[in-house]
């Protein structure tokens, strides 16, 4: 039996940075984990998609670079090289956690916790891969069994994480039809694809084949891409995605999958019934909390109707010393928000003060071009009873973007009229995922369109776009034609 101040189960970017913090703070700290650290989001998520995002950047780059004056011929894509490139990324990084947690003096564990308690475990070695062999063994269940380990902490943090659903579509569970987590076993590109779910997910995916040299056709239900997004936003990306060859269809949903001679047949009802051939389907319609096996029955914790875990704002669920964090409690499933509710979550337990504030937290979508976005949308504020002013500064108007050739996409302001207080920033267009840092800023610090135009920004950057789009909506802009006088 091992004892510790605190036990984390699950070791995604939640549970890491929960287990690294509560050993800064003194605690002698357990981690069981089933496979590498770092979770979905450094092993099948966040970091292996965007390494192969970037190979799909670099190759439509050489594809046109004769537009820079560069002419390179035989141009090809090696899709195993590119897998490789990601594997390589991939261990870097988990190898770079497992020296952090060794060197923060976090015991970590390996094998699948089963409660037997509300602040203990057994600890089981892991199964096999759903997906077989080299698939992730994050979602695995136990092998069964003798338990390897007995081990108890004085608080708990359940940290482990989201699987992805599958519709139950009939014909959902054929060969080759996948989800995000299956497309990293694919050994070659797919001539022809079908991505179910217009979200991030299956936004990035499609983005990815269609820069590969796919087929590639996005099925969503709601009336634009990226629903949860400005409505200009997700019109933007679809536009996009269409001019560079992706089937969009949006307000449409899949009713069948069916097997024929050499493809998969996905019927899609939308304004008009319709059907496509392809190699490959992937589901890309979100996650659910990943529970299985762990026996969470034996602690008492509270759950929602979908499973998620309850939790406070310190992260402290209905069961004492017990907390939960990450993509578990249905609050955001993003590996930041995870990091953050592990600091918080650790904080707590070792008796330091620490908050999250959930109204101010930056989301990144990386297609091409990418999108990112903090606070409220336009529809969201006006709901929320804001009398707002807009502006809308495009990337084209910026000399950085001309220099770069990446001229595509804009930067949404959304601010109270009265006061300028800055309620949203909504990005389309380069480098989007580190400009909305910016607008993260402003919201949390309350800042108003005056104080972000009067702020002097660097030229030639993309960063200016932040002061342009404030002055935008003052009314004042300087690179863009004047509001027309009424």
């Amino acid at each position: 039996m091992q004892e510790f101040d605190l036990l984390v189960v699950g070791g995604g970017p939640g549970g890491y940075v929960a287990a690294i913090r509560a050993a800064q703070r003194g605690l002698s700290v357990g981690l069981v984990e089933k496979e590498k650290a770092g979770g979905v989001c450094l092993n099948w998520g966040c970091i292996p998609t965007k390494a192969m995002l970037r190979s799909a950047e670099v190759y439509e780059t050489v594809l046109h670079s004769e537009d820079f004056g560069v002419r390179a011929e035989n141009v090809a894509l090696d899709f195993g090289a590119v897998a490789r490139r990601k594997d390589g990324v991939v261990k870097n990084l988990t190898d770079g956690v497992a020296g952090l947690l060794k060197a923060n003096g976090v015991t970590v564990i390996d094998g699948h916790a089963r409660f037997t308690g509300p602040t203990s475990v057994d600890v089981y070695p892991t199964g096999e891969s759903p997906l077989g062999e080299g698939g992730p063994r994050y979602a695995a269940d136990p092998a069964g069994g003798q338990p390897v380990e007995r081990v108890t902490g004085r608080d708990v943090i359940l940290a482990t994480g989201s699987t992805p659903v599958r519709l139950p579509i009939p014909g959902g569970d054929l060969p080759g039809v996948i989800t995000s987590d299956g497309a990293f076993g694919l050994d070659e590109v797919p001539g022809r694809i079908a991505v179910i779910g217009g979200s991030a997910v299956g936004a990035e995916w499609a983005s990815m084949f269609a820069a590969f040299g796919s087929e590639v056709t996005v099925v969503e239900m709601a009336p634009s891409l990226v629903p949860i997004e400005d409505a200009e936003v997700g019109k933007a990306l679809g536009r996009s995605m269409s001019k560079s060859g992706v089937r969009v269809l949006t307000e449409s949903t899949v009713s069948a999958i069916e097997q024929t001679d050499g493809a998969l047949r996905v019927r899609v009802d939308g304004s008009k019934e319709q059907q496509l051939d392809v190699d490959v389907v992937l589901m890309g319609v979100g996650r659910k909390p990943n529970t299985a096996a762990l026996d969470l029955e034996a602690t008492g914790v509270a759950t929602d109707e979908r499973g998620f875990v309850q939790v406070d704002e310190k992260m402290r669920t209905n069961v004492e010393h017990l907390h939960a964090i990450g993509d578990l409690t249905g609050k955001a499933l993003l590996a930041h928000v995870a990091s953050h509710q592990g600091v918080v979550a650790a904080d707590t337990i070792a008796g330091h003060e620490s908050h999250i504030d959930y109204g101010v937290v930056p989301a990144a979508t990386f297609t091409h071009p990418e999108i990112a976005s903090v606070g409220l949308t336009e529809a969201a504020a006006k709901e929320a009873g804001h009398d707002v002013v807009t502006s809308r500064f495009p990337f084209a108007a910026l000399g950085r973007s001309k220099t770069t050739g990446d001229e595509e996409g804009f930067m949404k302001i959304v601010a109270g009229s009265k006061h300028g207080e800055i309620l949203g920033v909504h990005v389309i267009g380069p480098s989007a995922s580190d400009l909305i840092t910016e607008g993260t800023l402003a919201i949390s610090l309350e800042a108003t369109l005056d104080e972000l135009a009067d702020t002097i920004h660097a030229h030639p950057t993309l960063g200016e776009i932040g002061m342009e789009g404030a002055m935008s909506a003052l009314g004042l802009p300087l690179h863009t034609a004047p509001p027309r006088r009424r």
